[in-house]
């Protein structure tokens, strides 16, 4: 039971943080010019975003469920099911950040959830 709860957790909280920094930095805007005043200006921008913010959270949340998990599961099987959140990410692009998902990138995110079935029935 608590191995779906600690997965659940990493899934959502790292797909969750992912979209907040790519909102984030959406609104920031691309960086153009290399020199180091202008990085500084850009991380400035960055840091002062909100979104910014709460992905880093959603993303600390995640790695320290992560650790969670790997300190009763193998790491064989954590890493390779923590995978599934690779496929929730186009999910939340497509729900929260209004991205086209082209055919190609579904028949992946297939293949990757297929993967992880097969090592999650290899555990139980």
């Amino acid at each position: 039971m608590r191995e779906y709860l600690f997965l659940f957790i990493i899934v959502v909280a790292g797909m969750g943080g992912d979209l907040c920094v790519s909102r984030a930095m959406k609104s920031v805007g691309e960086v153009h010019d290399f020199r180091p005043a202008a990085i500084f200006q850009f991380v400035l921008r960055a840091t002062g975003a909100g979104w910014t913010w709460i992905g880093i959270g959603l993303m600390t949340l995640a790695f320290f469920a992560l650790l969670a998990m790997l300190s009763f599961e193998n790491v064989t099987f954590v890493v390779p099911v923590t995978a599934l959140s690779y496929a929730a990410g186009p999910l939340g692009a497509t729900l929260f950040l209004h991205e086209r998902i082209s055919r190609q990138r579904l028949l992946g995110v297939l293949i990757v959830c297929i993967g992880v079935t097969f090592v999650w029935l290899s555990k139980h």
